[in-house]
């Protein structure tokens, strides 16, 4: 190995290689194109830096001055580019090398004029990197190397086209590695295309897949979904925890209750700008924040150092997106949770999700307000706070804490504190085949108290419970009816419950918050029921209706009765029927009704006829379009030559289409502006057109 290598990885901390990491720096496998494949977690990213350290150094130790990039790592995620460079750049750092990133979601210009400077390893994701090669920001000729990181992830998400216009524009001379945790065909079929001989290694487990991780599937009712994620965030309280949604809306509206209830939580999915998604991974490495709501984004390759717990929010889609979004948890050889909430109605898909993937996961309910206490309990006796001595500035303090108060009172204020600080966990119901829990049983004698605070102060059910159970030392069975008024609220607590409220609360009677909390003597009033009334809508009361009568039997022999005459009609003389004759049938048509048209006669021609000419437009008389009297009809006559023609009747040939659109109508006998009378003009002077009524 390379003496600076070594040394990288010495300060770094590595005693002892992973299996992946030794299998791909075996002497054979020197230069040669390698197609491996791992399960997440495994330290692949480390394992390609090693592989192509020969190809980039050969016998040197340190990297010359930067210029066209050695090498290319590509990455299906923004996250996991700058994840992969932050590995390289330690990893590569005592040997001189200069790592430069080209991710989406950055400046164009930041990343072009760092490729001028000069780079020894770019890392970028597909999009971003065929941008720059087509405006030949990056020069490939000195390419040594080629490195697909999560190569069936970009395959999934579109990346195929860009992934071949990449290989094609890289020297044919160039190592070629993939990495994937999982070899499908697609990826072998790639690998055949653009892989010169490439030895396929192999240390996936068949049968110890994702062993330091605990699978848990837990049956949930679909109403208490987001109150059974709270309780398994309160329960294991891990350092960081990453829930899994799959849409973008779920995100938000998780992340919205969580950080209204006082959980440290970050967003992360892609409406987020890249600075956003940078920052809110940041935070959960340097502690800020605690929980992470996600999609599938952050499902592959991301490293978080305390990553505890992941919580499958919605069940992934397919067995492969499982075994990524758990495989954020468990790396490097620690200890994870991956907990899968689970409705009655999708237990099928979940069993079968964990067949796909290989898995065993603890079928088991969420854990209860009462098993969250437990384990707090439990933490909190554990806690290094007990041996720690005070600090010096503070045992005077101690002192006087010990003075006034007693154990008994030391103790509820510690416990009181220590509660504070995280969110009270839900009550949940028992889950089953989408119904509801149990109805609870009677409540027995009870006594009436008035709470301060109504719907106006934003009061519920929901927050007065577990308030009055944590200031009144009650449990929820010892609480009955809620009923929120608008300015106050109603609440009914069991009689033998009563007087641990009142030494809770003491004389004041007060709660949280300035709420107050006063005995009533009796039942309250609650006043009536704002409902329909029972007559609302209803018509005046007729009786009862009487019997259906039912339908009259069906007799087949009974005669039908016989069918009314049509009555003659009065405008029209009846006509004779006409004796049917096996002579040639006669056309409908009468030769003396005018035609349908008056552009063509349509009437039966006679032998030795000869074909009418094309009838005249004003052939048909002025009232020839006159109803006929009834009984009647009307008989169409050709009008003889010396006939005046009518108002509306056109001239003789037809108009002459002016060429000039602008000329308006002028009466015969009157002489146009400038012109003469039409009697001057001459014998041959044809008529204006006349103004006929519009059609």
């Amino acid at each position: 190995m390379i003496q600076t290598i070594a040394d990288a990885l010495a300060a770094q901390g590595y005693d002892k290689m992973t299996p992946v990491q030794e299998a791909v720096i075996a002497p054979e496998l020197d230069g040669a194109d390698l197609l491996v494949s791992a399960q997440t977690g495994s330290g692949k990213t480390v394992a390609f830096g090693l592989a192509i350290a020969p190809t980039l150094l050969g016998d040197q130790t340190h990297f010359p001055r930067a210029g066209a990039p050695l090498a290319l790592v590509i990455a299906p995620t923004r996250e996991l580019a700058m994840q992969v460079s932050r590995e390289l750049t330690w990893l590569y750092g005592k040997a001189g090398a200069i790592v430069t990133t080209c991710v989406g979601g950055m400046d164009t210009r930041t990343e072009r004029r760092a490729l001028d400077r000069g780079a020894h390893i770019v890392v970028a994701t597909p999009g971003r990197l065929c941008d720059h090669i087509k405006r030949n920001n990056i020069d490939l000729a000195d390419l040594r190397a080629v490195v697909l990181d999560e190569a069936d992830e970009m395959l999934d998400l579109g990346f195929r086209e860009d992934l071949e216009f990449i290989l094609g524009e890289s020297p044919e001379s160039r190592r070629t590695l993939m990495f994937s945790a999982t070899v499908p065909a697609a990826i072998a079929k790639l690998a055949q295309s653009y892989q010169r001989d490439a030895q396929r290694v192999s240390v996936v487990s068949d049968g110890k897949q994702h062993s330091d991780i605990e699978y848990r599937a837990l049956t949930v009712n679909p109403r208490d979904t987001e109150n059974a994620i709270l309780n398994i965030l309160r329960f294991y309280e891990a350092k960081n925890a990453i829930v899994f949604c799959n849409t973008r809306a779920a995100v938000a509206r998780l992340t919205s209750r969580l950080t209204n209830r006082n959980f440290s939580v970050v967003a992360l999915s892609g409406e987020l700008t890249q600075s956003e998604r940078t920052n809110a991974l940041q935070s959960l490495r340097d502690g800020r924040a605690r929980v992470c709501v996600a999609t599938d984004v952050a499902a592959r390759g991301i490293d978080l150092p305390n990553l505890e717990l992941v919580i499958h929010a919605d069940l992934p889609t397919n067995a492969d997106t499982l075994l990524h979004r758990s495989g954020r948890t468990g790396r490097a050889g620690r200890k994870g949770v991956s907990a899968l909430i689970v409705p009655p109605k999708m237990r099928s898909k979940a069993t079968r999700l964990m067949g796909w993937a290989k898995l065993k996961a603890e079928w088991a309910l969420p854990p209860s307000a009462a098993e969250v206490n437990a384990a707090d309990q439990e933490r909190l006796l554990n806690d290094d706070a007990w041996s720690t001595p005070a600090p010096e500035d503070a045992v005077e303090f101690v002192g006087k804490l010990v003075e006034q108060y007693t154990p008994e009172q030391l103790a509820t204020a510690f416990v009181n504190l220590h509660r504070s600080r995280g969110s009270a966990p839900e009550e949940l119901s028992t889950p089953g085949d989408g119904k509801e829990a149990a109805p609870r049983a009677e409540f027995g004698k009870s006594v009436w108290f008035t709470v301060s605070t109504g719907r106006n102060d934003g009061a519920e059910p929901r927050t007065l419970l577990p308030m009055l159970c944590r200031v009144g030392d009650l449990t929820r069975d010892d609480i009955g009816a809620i009923r929120v008024q608008p300015r106050h609220s109603y609440v009914e607590v069991a009689e033998g419950a009563v007087g641990k409220l009142v030494g809770a609360l003491g004389a004041d009677m007060k709660a949280e918050d300035g709420v107050t909390l006063t005995r009533l003597d009796g039942v309250p009033e609650f006043g009536p029921r704002t409902g329909r009334p029972e007559n609302k809508g209803k018509g005046p009361d007729r009786g009862p209706k009487p019997p259906h009568r039912g339908k009259p039997a069906y007799d087949p022999d009974a005669p039908k009765p016989a069918r009314k005459p049509r009555p003659p009609r009065d405008d029209a003389p009846a006509a004779a029927p006409k004796p049917r004759t096996s002579a040639p049938a006669k056309s409908k048509r009468d030769a003396t009704r005018p035609p349908k048209s008056h552009k063509t006669d349509r009437s039966p021609m006679k032998a030795g006829d000869k074909p009418k000419s094309k009838p005249a437009w004003n052939d048909k008389p002025k009232d020839a379009g006159a109803k006929p009297k009834s009984g009647a009809k009307a008989v169409w006559k050709k009008p003889s030559k010396d006939a005046a023609p009518a108002r509306d009747a056109k001239p003789e040939g037809g108009f002459k289409r002016a060429s000039d659109t602008s000329k308006r109508f002028t009466p015969p006998g009157k002489a146009k502006k400038g012109g003469k009378p039409i009697a001057q003009r001459g014998g041959d002077a044809r008529p204006s057109k006349p103004k006929g009524p519009k059609k």
